[in-house]
């Protein structure tokens, strides 16, 4: 997690995995090549942080237990120790987990396959530490491996191919110890458990992201097997698609056509997810045929056209939205490029910290004559310290000399040369109608 700049959360791992065969990414052309694994309740402290310092109220244990939807907003009816109350608001985004009210509520269709194997997980000390912090073994039942998070503390996670656990059962400490010490043969001594729970690899996805004034993001609107901490990047993704829409609507900027994208952009995504999750659970199981399948795949993962394109759509380094703008750059997230501007060298992902567009000029070019949208877009005359810009799965291409960039960091609009074609249909669809 980048906080405030600064790498000061999280244990690196140097490499993925699909299936739990091992991906290097340490060539993969992003600023920070590896995998951070950072405790859920440190994730849930910052973004908490965060919020807060911008003015959002967080109330926990409020419940949604009713809503009701006009054509100007959404009555929410919420439950909880002080009893139950009517929030008004505009609208409603159901970010309420796998069992959503919202979802229930809304109507919205949750089908999928249901769960084949149990997955058990403790966050625990451990007395007798693996020699390395990252390790897995596969067995015969299932697979078992540890991740050191923190100094001291580790999450053990067991995976059995021969249960299936119902969401809502108990899962005690001893529960799992025994299960951990008959695949791994040792428990490690651990002790002091901080978090026990289980999960399955059932993978479901709401049929729609939209009624009316009410949306789904992250686990309301999509579950699967945990592979490669997809689930995470997946939701937040989902949160940062919807809520600069939402931002730009409720200003009055865009009108209610840019709230459909969120949908159209965010659910072939999540399919996709689901797609690859399942193959992976398959490759996960045991057995003479399994075995044989992975020993293929591994293979196939040495050749490093296949372990970047895995690797690129776990990380989802890949994705391209539709913009219908022909320039290898646009629908693309944008490289975070060293930049030098008036102020001093910076970088590309620092200028999206505003939470607004940004018409991002390069290396002299004239910037484009956009008085009608002033209000709604920074714009950034820079320097690229580069003049060629390396985008995971295309390539590297010369930098532009101009690019639109949506406040969740994906480009709108590009251009080579010192033009503005496209760009007022760009602004118009992404940004709102000229003022």
């Amino acid at each position: 997690m980048e906080c405030r700049g600064h790498l000061t959360h999280g244990q690196p791992i140097q490499a993925g995995h699909f299936g739990g065969l091992p991906l290097d990414f340490s060539d993969f052309n992003t600023r920070y090549p590896y995998t951070l694994a950072v405790l859920q309740s440190v994730i849930e402290r910052e973004l908490d942080r965060r919020a807060t310092e911008l003015g959002a109220l967080m109330q926990w244990g409020s419940p949604v237990v009713g809503f009701h939807q006009d054509a100007t907003g959404v009555e929410v009816e919420v439950g909880g120790p002080a009893g139950p109350r009517r929030i008004r608001a505009a609208y409603l985004v159901g970010c309420d987990g796998g069992r959503s009210a919202v979802r229930k509520l809304a109507g919205i269709d949750f089908a999928g396959t249901d769960a084949t194997v149990t997955g058990m997980i403790a966050d625990v000390e451990l007395a007798d530490p693996p020699a390395h912090p990252f390790f897995g073994q596969r067995g015969g039942a299932g697979d078992f491996s540890a991740v050191q998070f923190e100094p001291g503390w580790y999450r053990l996670v067991v995976q059995r191919h021969d249960c299936v656990l119902e969401r809502g059962a108990e899962l005690t400490f001893e529960d799992f110890r025994n299960n951990f010490i008959e695949l791994a043969g040792t428990d490690f001594g651990m002790h002091s458990p901080r978090w026990v729970t289980h999960y399955g690899d059932a993978a479901r996805q709401a049929d729609r992201y939209r009624v009316g004034r009410v949306f789904l993001a992250g686990d309301a609107a999509h579950i699967h097997y945990p592979a490669g901490g997809q689930g995470q990047n997946l939701g937040v993704q989902d949160a940062v698609n919807l809520g600069w829409k939402l931002a730009a609507t409720l200003r009055g900027n865009a009108s209610d056509e840019l709230l459909d994208t969120y949908e159209t952009e965010r659910h072939p995504i999540a399919a996709r997810v689901l797609h690859n999750t399942r193959a992976q659970t398959a490759l996960s199981r045991s057995g003479p045929h399994t075995d044989a399948l992975r020993d293929i795949m591994s293979d196939l993962i040495d050749m490093d056209q296949v372990r970047h394109r895995l690797g690129l759509m776990i990380t989802a380094l890949d994705i391209r939205y539709d913009t219908k703008v022909d320039h290898p750059l646009a629908g693309r997230r944008v490289p975070d490029t060293d930049l030098t501007t008036k102020g001093g060298d910076t970088r590309v992902h620092t200028l999206l910290r505003c939470g607004r567009p940004v018409l991002l000029v390069l290396d002299g070019n004239d910037v484009p004559a956009i008085p009608q949208w002033h209000d709604r877009v920074d714009i950034v005359t820079a320097e690229s310290r580069t003049d060629r810009w390396i985008i995971p799965g295309v390539g590297d291409i010369a930098a532009p000399a101009a690019a639109l960039l949506r406040p969740d960091g994906y480009v709108a609009w590009a251009a080579d040369e010192p033009t503005t074609a496209g760009l007022t249909e760009a602004l118009t669809t992404w940004v709102g109608a000229p003022a």
